[in-house]
C-alpha cells in the first residue's frame, strides 16, 4: 500500500491494524521549515552515530543527538547517550508539536542524513526507556523521503512521503506490531534532518 497522494487528514490511520500512525503534513511555511533546517544543520551537536552489532563496533555516515528536559540517559543498539540542554529552537518545535497533537514529550533523537544514500534498516522503537505505546512525533526538514512500514507478523507494507517542514505520529501499539524504515536511495542528494520527539520514563 502506498500513500504518495497530498492527503494530509491528521485523522486517518495510515496503518490498516495493530496500530497507529496519523501524518499531518506540513506544519509550517517553505520559509519556517527553511529557517529550521539551517538552524538544526547549524546549531546541533552532531556527531556519528555508533552501535554495538554483534560485538563489532560500527560507526555510521549518519549522525544523531539526543536533547531532553534532564540528562536522560537513552540506550539503543547497544550504546548509551545522555541527553544534552534543550536549544531555542528545539523547545520552538516541541511546543508546535505539542500544540498540534495534544501530547508531552520530554526528549528528542535527531538524525542527520547527509544524502539519500544515508537511511535506517527495519527497526522499532520499543527500547525499555521508552513510555509504552506513548507518541512518538516525527518532524522531517530538508529533502523528501520515503517512509516505510512493515507488519511484523503477515509483512504488509505501507509507505508515505515525508515532506519539509511536516509531522508525523506513531503511537499506541505501533512499535509492538510494526517495523519501520528509512529506504536508502541514490536519487537523492540533498540532506534531511528528522527530529523524533519521545517520552523517556525513569
Amino acid at each position: 500500500m502506498n500513500l504518495f497522494s497530498t492527503e494530509t487528514d491528521s485523522h486517518i490511520n495510515l496503518l490498516p491494524k495493530d496500530g497507529t500512525v496519523n501524518y499531518y503534513g506540513k506544519l509550517f511555511s517553505a520559509q519556517q521549515a527553511n529557517h529550521y533546517l539551517t538552524c538544526l544543520l547549524n546549531n546541533i551537536d552532531w556527531k556519528n552515530d555508533e552501535a554495538i552489532i554483534y560485538g563489532k563496533l560500527i560507526i555510521t555516515k549518519r549522525k544523531v543527538a539526543w536533547y531532553g528536559d534532564t540528562d536522560f540517559e537513552y540506550t539503543y543498539s547497544n550504546t548509551t547517550k545522555r541527553a544534552l540542554p534543550w536549544t531555542k529552537e528545539l523547545l520552538e518545535l516541541k511546543a508546535a508539536i505539542e500544540e498540534k497533537t495534544g501530547e508531552q514529550f520530554n526528549s528528542c533523537l535527531l538524525n542527520l542524513y547527509h544524502t539519500g544514500e544515508e537511511g535506517m534498516a527495519w527497526h522499532s522503537d520499543a527500547e525499555k526507556d521508552l513510555k509504552k505505546n506513548g507518541a512518538i512525533g516525527s518532524l522531517s526538514f530538508g529533502a523528501e523521503r520515503k517512509f516505510s512500514f512493515k507488519h511484523k507478523q503477515d509483512k504488509e507494507t505501507v509507505s508515505v512521503v515525508l515532506e519539509h517542514g511536516s509531522l508525523l505520529v506513531m503511537k499506541d501499539t505501533t512499535q509492538t506490531n510494526w517495523l519501520h524504515r528509512l529506504p536508502p536511495t541514490k536519487l537523492i542528494s540533498k540532506s534531511r534532518v528528522n527530529l523524533t520527539f519521545r517520552t523517556i520514563v525513569r
